[in-house]
Order: C-alpha cells, then sequence, then structure tokens
C-alpha cells in the first residue's frame, strides 16, 4: 500500500507540475474573453476530460508505439527529457513558452468558436512535455505488478479534475493569485521540471548505454 502510495504521489506531482494549468489561466482568459461564466465552465471541462483522456492513451499505447516505430525506452526517455528541460527553462524565466503553445495557436483559439479541444486541451494542457511524462511513468509501472499502473492513470485523471477547477474558476485564480503568485507558481513548478527532466535523460542514457554494453 505504501509503495502504491509514493508512486502515485510522485506521477501526480510530475504530471501535475508539467500540465501546469496555473500557466494556461491566461491563455484560457485570452481565448474565452467573449464567453460567459457558465460557457467557459463546459469549455473548461470539456478541455480538460480531452486532455485526461490523451494522457491516458499515450499512457497505455505508449509501449505498442514504441515497438511499432523501432523507438528505444531509453531513446524516448532522453527526448522527453530534453522536451522537460526546455519547457522547465521558459517557465524558470516566465515566459509563454513556444514547446506549450505558440502565439498564433493564441490568436486562432481567439476566432475559434470551438477551443476546447484544440488549442485548449491539445497542445496547451496535453502538450509534448505531459504526453511524454505520462509515457516514461508508465513504463517505470510496468516494470513491476500490473496495478502499479493504476496510480499513473488515478494521476491523470486527479490532474485533469484539478485543471478544470482551476480553469473555470480561472478569472477568481488569476484574482487570488495575481500575476506575482501565478509567476512564483511557475517557477516553482519550473525548477521540479529541470530535475525530473534530467533524472528522465539519466535513466535513458543508463539504459542505453546498459542496453549496448550487455544486449550483445
Amino acid at each position: 500500500m505504501g509503495e502504491l502510495l509514493s508512486l502515485g504521489l510522485v506521477s501526480f506531482s510530475a504530471i501535475f507540475f508539467v500540465v501546469d494549468p496555473f500557466s494556461a489561466v491566461p491563455f484560457f482568459l485570452a481565448m474565452t474573453r467573449r464567453h460567459s461564466v457558465d460557457e467557459r465552465r463546459v469549455i473548461a471541462l470539456r478541455a480538460a476530460i480531452a486532455a485526461g483522456l490523451v494522457l491516458a492513451v499515450f499512457a497505455l499505447a505508449g509501449a505498442w508505439i514504441f515497438k511499432l516505430l523501432g523507438i528505444s525506452l531509453g531513446a524516448f526517455k532522453i527526448a522527453g527529457g530534453v522536451v522537460l528541460l526546455l519547457l522547465a527553462l521558459d517557465m524558470i524565466r516566465t515566459q509563454p513558452s513556444r514547446t506549450r503553445i505558440t502565439e498564433g495557436e493564441v490568436e486562432a483559439g481567439v476566432d475559434k468558436e470551438d477551443i476546447a479541444i484544440v488549442p485548449l486541451a491539445m497542445p496547451l494542457l496535453a502538450g509534448p512535455g505531459s504526453i511524454a511524462t505520462a509515457i516514461v511513468l508508465m513504463a517505470r509501472a510496468r516494470g513491476g505488478p500490473w496495478w502499479h499502473a493504476l496510480p499513473v492513470l488515478l494521476a491523470i485523471a486527479l490532474t485533469a479534475a484539478v485543471s478544470y477547477v482551476i480553469l473555470a474558476g480561472a478569472t477568481r485564480t488569476e484574482r487570488v493569485l495575481g500575476r506575482t503568485g501565478l509567476a512564483i507558481l511557475e517557477r516553482a513548478a519550473g525548477l521540479l521540471l529541470v530535475a525530473i527532466g534530467i533524472q528522465f535523460m539519466l535513466d535513458g542514457l543508463s539504459e542505453s548505454l546498459a542496453g549496448r554494453l550487455f544486449g550483445g
């Protein structure tokens, strides 16, 4: 039970800080400024559900995708670590990350009637960094008993639920935390992502080298 709880906490903290719904608040408000409060809640709900489903699908299908494309898990961990580092550096500098979403996508979202799936769910919430994190965490979990996958899926569901709460009350969130509070949270999340990204890269290098040295 303790092992499952530990895995769940690690998975939730990693996935939540990569998804980082707090940093999505300004983009969400910009893209929904013409919508009512009730419409914003519906958009936030659809986006959170879609993002959760995307992350869950990639987490469950990641191993199959690797086999299909001939990509080793070690190589993907290194690539995922690089993406997380790029994302984390932008977060620490509190500047909009093009790894997460571009200005063009935000401008296009302002003009779209339905932004819940694109660009809100993808790539703002379920972007390259969060997808890579979900896949790597699930790959780690599959190294143990089958039920180790459950905390990862639960972490994805919980992240989606918290993302909905934050975005549905985006105006209140921004008013309570303020720009300074959001910047502090973003820097703290960025620092954690640096550590996670480096760990992914070290794990990937270790697995790749081990495979070359002992793989025959």
